[in-house]
């Protein structure tokens, strides 16, 4: 059977460059890999793009291919390449890398774990009063981070040597054959683990994890006005790189419990409060209690229930945004429950008082002839 050109079989022309190459090959094997690809013939352009790129990405290999085209290895096929080409021994390197990194490291292949790599985050979450929130505090907190083991300074042994049976790459590659014919696999060296070194003595402190578990105890300032579902990000606190990575970062979600008085709306402070029949009439001054104590408040008479007052700058001094709220008053008119024999005839005489002007009075008068069909 004829060979594709292998310039064909990548999709790129001959003047192409080897990242080029490198990009198209890259392609193909995402898209015709055995273990990912559904289509019937998915095996066998697999092992045609492997061939080619195995030819095109050695320079010398494309000198002769260019020169000769597939009679320049027709004669040196005694392994069992592809129609005779034998790359069996060819390193594909960061190639099966980077197109297996993507779906996680699965599919037989894992990248190589001496690469540093930073820690995970973790999330720990708080409850706080309702003044902690909005005035800010400190606290201290225990946690359970992950560290680099001091004994052997995360490496996880003593006597480090590289491995011999990937030569420190951390992976091997190996031919499997089908029906469709060979192709190359790159799985964990099973003697360094993926680490690409081996030790002649492994830490008894981690046990050749390289990293332990720690308590810790930190003291934190938490902000003015955090509320519920805010996160204090505390750079570095997570859990330890690996093989010289940085740190990952803690994250602190805050529970904030409700105040009994004051309802909070983002910045804005809203409290209720109750006042007599008496007071809504005829008028009033009120104490009123704000978070930063008390002030005098004049209600004028004539007040209605569910009327709000505005007090500018009461609020909460939130410093994440730099900004601070108001706070509402929100007059409750209180209806006595009893009454003694005076207070009923002094009510009994208000309620005689003639209201028909009332603009309301009048309105809502009119609307109940007009509904009485």
């Amino acid at each position: 059977m004829d060979k594709k050109d292998y310039y064909e079989v990548l999709g790129v022309d001959k003047n192409a460059s080897q990242d080029e190459i490198k990009s198209a090959f890259r392609k193909l094997a995402k898209k015709y890999h055995p273990d990912v690809s559904k289509e019937p013939d998915a095996e066998e352009k697999f092992k045609e793009a492997q061939e080619a790129y195995a030819v095109l990405s050695d320079e010398e290999k494309r000198r002769q291919y260019d020169q000769f085209g597939h009679a320049a290895f027709q004669n040196g096929g005694a392994g069992s390449g592809f129609g005779g080409f034998d790359f069996s021994g060819f390193d594909y390197g960061d190639i099966f890398d980077n197109i297996f990194g993507s779906f996680g490291g699965g599919f037989g292949t894992h990248s190589n774990s001496s690469r540093a790599r930073r820690g995970s985050d973790s999330l720990m979450r708080m409850k706080l009063s309702f003044e902690e929130a909005v005035f800010g505090c400190k606290k201290d907190i225990d946690v359970e981070v992950v560290e680099e083991c001091s004994e052997c300074n995360g490496k996880g042994g003593f006597g480090e040597t590289t491995c011999d049976k990937c030569h420190g790459s951390g992976t091997i590659t190996s031919e499997q054959h089908t029906i469709f014919g060979s192709f190359l696999s790159k799985t964990t060296c099973p003697k360094c683990e993926g680490v690409g070194k081996t030790y002649d003595r492994i830490c008894n402190h981690c046990h050749g994890n390289g990293r332990i578990k720690v308590n810790k105890e930190l003291e934190i300032k938490i902000p003015a006005g955090v509320d519920t579902g805010s996160r204090l990000k505390l750079s570095g606190k997570g859990s330890a790189g690996t093989n010289g990575g940085p740190n990952g970062d803690l994250y602190i979600e805050f529970n904030v419990s409700d105040h009994e008085f004051f309802i909070r709306d983002n910045n804005d402070i809203y409290i209720e409060a109750p006042i007599t029949i008496t007071e809504a009439i005829l008028g009033c001054k009120k104490e009123i209690p704000t978070l930063y104590g008390n002030v005098t408040l004049s209600i004028p008479a004539g007040s209605e229930s569910g009327e709000k007052h505005r007090i500018k700058g009461k609020g909460i001094n939130n410093e994440a945004t730099h900004k601070k709220g108001d706070m509402y008053i929100v007059l409750k008119i209180v209806t006595p429950k009893k009454l003694s024999k005076e207070q009923k005839t002094l009510l009994e005489q208000l309620n005689k008082t003639d209201l028909s002007d009332d603009n309301d009075i009048k309105e809502f008068e009119r609307f109940v002839k007009k509904n009485n069909r």
